[in-house]
């Protein structure tokens, strides 16, 4: 099976690995690249966990081949804290809130998450449930995964108070 060179930024950092045409993007990312926070659940786009941005936009990375993703700009739920070792606003805002239990559906609801809070940074709560509702979780009930955005948005909010003043 012939092998591509595919080359994109991801997290920030230009990468290139090669990979089969037919391999999805989840695949890559996670054999390839060894980024292993975006999790692979139904393969079939319907439960959010291999969720990651794509040029700013969330999307489910196991219905996209990682072939067409040359020379995008993708973020992984890596991609989301400061520095390593961190935790930024929203990562910190699931871990108060107890907005995760076992973890599986967190990458796909963190970045849900940051691409909303990325546009409105005062969403309401029906916003924030139907930024997530692409996204399964049988664990949490989404009352604090709903939770965790509210305060991470206020929290961000603030922030800009403050750097604004």
């Amino acid at each position: 099976m012939s092998r591509h060179r595919i080359s994109l930024t991801v997290n920030g950092v230009r990468r290139t690995a090669e990979a089969p045409a037919r391999m999805t993007l989840v695949d890559f990312l996670r054999d390839e690249l060894r980024l292993t926070g975006t999790h692979t659940g139904c393969e079939h786009g319907v439960c959010g966990a291999c969720s990651i941005l794509l040029d700013g936009k969330p999307v489910r990375s196991c219905l996209i081949f990682a072939v067409q993703a040359e020379g995008a700009e993708i973020v992984t739920v890596e991609g989301l804290a400061p520095e390593p070792g961190a935790l930024s606003v929203l990562q910190d805002s699931f871990w108060e809130t107890h907005g995760l239990q076992c973890g599986f559906c967190t990458p796909g609801m963190l970045i849900a998450a940051q691409a909303l809070l990325a546009r409105d940074r005062d969403p309401s709560d029906e916003d924030i449930r139907e930024a997530i509702s692409g996204n399964l979780c049988r664990c949490t009930g989404y009352q604090q995964i709903v939770e965790a955005v509210r305060l991470a948005a206020r929290r961000l909010r603030g922030a800009n108070l403050e750097s604004a003043s």
